[in-house]
Order: C-alpha cells, then structure tokens, then sequence
C-alpha cells in the first residue's frame, strides 16, 4: 500500500516538474522577446493555458508573467506616446530594466520551487 502512495507520489512531483518547466520556458520568451517581440506573445498564451492546471505556488508564477505582460505593454504605449517630447525614451528605457528585473526575479523564486511573494505587484 505504501508503494502506491510513494509511486502516486511521483507522478505528482514529475508533474510539477514538468509544470515548473513550462513556466521557465516563460520567463526564457520573455526575455527573447526584447530581441524578437512575437515570443513574448507566445509566452502570454503559454501563461493563460497553463495557469489553470498548475499546483498553486506555480499559479502564482503564472499570475506574475501574465500581468508583467499586459503592464509592459501599457507603459510601452505609454513611452511611445510620450516619446514625442522626448520623456518617453527614458520611459521605455526605465520599461526595460524593470521588465528584465522581473523576469529574473521569477526565475529566481522558481528555481527555488517558491511562490513569487506578491504577484500583483506592479513592481518587481
């Protein structure tokens, strides 16, 4: 009876596992996507798709990208408007660090196997 725990046991943690994976290959589209725009897109649907059917503390991490997305693309449209008075090259300057910063913190917490801390912050 055991055995059957620990091998169901297994299967969960290869799910995670593989679940944990997905949300890497995540992060890994965001960052190409400051080189090549449309893998951030396939990052976004990756995140929507697999929100749903992950363990919680990956939730969280899905959460994280999903909304690093849509606030990334609010102060680009932001920068780009602006850019025009010359304030928005520092916006879209400022975009890019904080977008890099984000995807290496979550890369961070889920290589650690945790939970980002505050998910909805507009912060890093």
């Amino acid at each position: 009876m055991s055995e059957d725990i620990e091998g169901g046991d297994v299967v969960v943690q290869a799910k995670a596992k593989g679940a944990a994976k997905m949300a890497q290959i995540v992060y890994i589209l965001y960052l190409a996507s400051i080189i090549f725009g449309v893998t951030g897109i396939i990052g976004l649907i990756m995140a929507y798709v697999n929100k749903g059917d992950s363990p919680d503390w990956l939730q969280t991490h899905y959460q994280f990208q999903i909304r690093t997305f849509w606030i990334g693309i609010l102060i680009a449209i932001i920068g780009g408007i602006t850019s025009a008075f010359g304030v928005g090259l520092i916006i879209l300057l400022g975009l890019l660090v904080w977008y890099i910063m984000r995807c290496v913190k979550g890369m961070k917490y889920l290589g650690q196997s945790e939970v980002v801390p505050d998910p909805k912050t507009w912060i890093w």
